[in-house]
């Protein structure tokens, strides 16, 4: 990187919030002409159900930005060398990539990293959309007098989900100008996961389910036992974004055990030492294997656990018969043994990149689903209401 290039260079903010501002526009437009004659709760829904598509999408081309060590290949924020788009700042890419062809400035990796700045812009556009929409509908009901209907778009979710999408900006700010700080991009990462779930929340609030599908008997304590799926499967996601930020993926070759051993040498005292530079420990020394080994065989115990009890919980959703509960054990089931099957090829194939981002993205997936099972569960046992029969509003084609 050209040393008189600051990190921070604003110049480009503008355009950047245009190019975002304009790519969000069209599914906007797509939205509103697909569900031109449907009432306004169906056309919120519609486009809560899309935000939420396109962020998964985001969380997985920020896997396969880090995957693809293409996190640095713009080297500021949030332009690259100052510029809107890799066009502009080719130049100063084509003397960073002479200088250290093999280094992490490219051509390709600069429009990676750009790509995935583009998406966030949109996807913030659109959770900007969302927010605004929640508090003019609020604002709309109070003028007329009327209590806000149960379908109607939360303003506290909404404004939440955007003050988030605000510090996840800080936080991929932070990841290119610290240079993959360990703790910044697991942080950004599982940022990027509570953000889903964030969405997950308003879309399921607001009737974003099966249509047609009901429960007819609900499943004993199946509550708190999501509850607790959800708080273990965060911890695991945590353990999952400190393995791959580290790079300890590859620590252990071998499985079920690790290293030929079912309690190889490890050193949990500097593999978990969460405030220092990648690589290296906070004495600024190179940072031993048996670290890397325990950081990745931590994450692989917990792994165990999280199976269980998670498949426990499809199983008891399973047990419910038809309907949304069995749908929602399916989904888990089938999401599990992707992760296992992933985090398996992981390990004994040599982290294959489609394999390691399909891990992340399965990770999300499950998140969303938890997420799910939560809310409905609390729509049910709040309301009184099926979950399931208010899924989709009269009228609406989404």
């Amino acid at each position: 990187m050209n040393v008189s290039t600051p990190l921070y260079d604003l110049a480009p903010l503008l355009r950047m919030l245009a190019v975002g501002a304009a790519i969000a526009l069209l599914p906007l437009c797509w939205v509103l002409w697909r569900n031109r004659g449907a009432r306004k709760a169906g056309r919120w829904q519609a486009l809560a159900v899309l935000t939420l598509f396109l962020t998964f999408d985001l969380v997985l081309f920020g896997a396969f930005t880090r995957l693809t060590d293409s996190g640095l290949g713009c080297p500021d924020w949030p332009g690259c060398y100052g510029n809107a788009s890799p066009v502009g700042a080719h130049a100063d890419i084509a003397a960073a990539q002479a200088a250290l062809p093999s280094g992490p400035v490219t051509h390709s990796k600069a429009w990676v990293e750009m790509v995935h700045r583009y998406l966030a812009t949109t996807v913030g556009a659109l959770i900007t959309v969302l927010a605004v929409g929640a508090w003019l509908a609020r604002w709309r009901s109070r003028r007329a007098g009327k209590a806000l209907a149960m379908n109607a778009p939360s303003p506290f979710w909404a404004t939440l989900t955007l003050l988030w999408v605000c510090v996840q900006g800080a936080f991929g700010a932070l990841t290119v100008t610290m240079k993959l700080f360990p703790a910044i991009v697991t942080l950004h990462l599982v940022g990027g996961v509570l953000l889903l779930a964030l969405l997950c929340v308003q879309a399921v609030r607001q009737g974003a389910m099966p249509n047609g599908v009901s429960v007819s008997v609900p499943v004993p304590q199946v509550r708190i036992l999501a509850w607790w799926s959800l708080g273990m499967l965060a911890v695991q996601v945590l353990l999952g974004g400190w393995v791959s930020t580290n790079y300890a993926v590859l620590a252990c070759s071998s499985f079920p055990t690790c290293q030929g051993s079912w309690w190889p040498e490890m050193n949990f005292s500097q593999g978990f030492t969460l405030w220092r530079p990648l690589g290296m420990t906070v004495d600024g020394q190179l940072m031993g294997f048996p670290a890397l080994t325990a950081i990745h065989y931590t994450h692989r115990l917990f792994a165990y656990a999280v199976f269980v009890v998670l498949g426990v919980l499809a199983l008891r959703l399973h047990r419910a018969g038809a309907g949304l509960l069995a749908v929602q054990g399916r989904w888990l089931a089938g999401l599990l043994l992707l992760q296992f099957a992933t985090g398996l090829s992981n390990v004994v194939l040599d982290w294959p990149l489609p394999a390691a981002v399909l891990h992340t993205g399965g990770a999300a997936a499950l998140v969303l689903v938890l997420t799910w099972i939560v809310q409905t569960q609390r729509r049910s046992s709040a309301t009184g209401m099926v979950p399931g029969l208010y899924a989709v509003p009269q009228g609406s084609r989404a």
